[in-house]
């Protein structure tokens, strides 16, 4: 039984997808990225499409900036994951950024 963790009392709060969708929105926003249904462009190409399925947030995200894209399918059941495809994010549009 050394694989268990002790019992602290408290515990995380659960992850609320519809809450992360609206903060992982609200960030694509702050990093330029125009809003059109349930994705984001940038500069008219479409770069990111957000849904919630099966209690966790599913995002295809362009492997390339192109008019039709390749997509990599991504998925964020918790806050540290939802973090970590925000920086995933970042990162392209700066490779893409570069590319012009």
């Amino acid at each position: 039984m050394a694989d268990e963790e002790p019992d602290t009392g408290w515990a995380l709060p659960a992850f609320d997808p519809e809450q992360g969708l609206v903060q992982l929105r609200r960030a694509l926003r702050d990093l330029k990225l125009s809003e059109r249904g349930a994705g984001f462009e940038l500069r008219g190409k479409a770069v990111v499409q957000l849904a919630v399925m099966d209690g966790a947030i599913a995002a295809r995200v362009a492997r390339r900036l192109a008019v039709t894209p390749e997509w990599d399918r991504l998925a964020a059941s918790n806050a540290s994951e939802q973090r970590k495809l925000v920086d995933e994010i970042k990162r392209r549009l700066d490779r893409w950024q570069g590319e012009d």
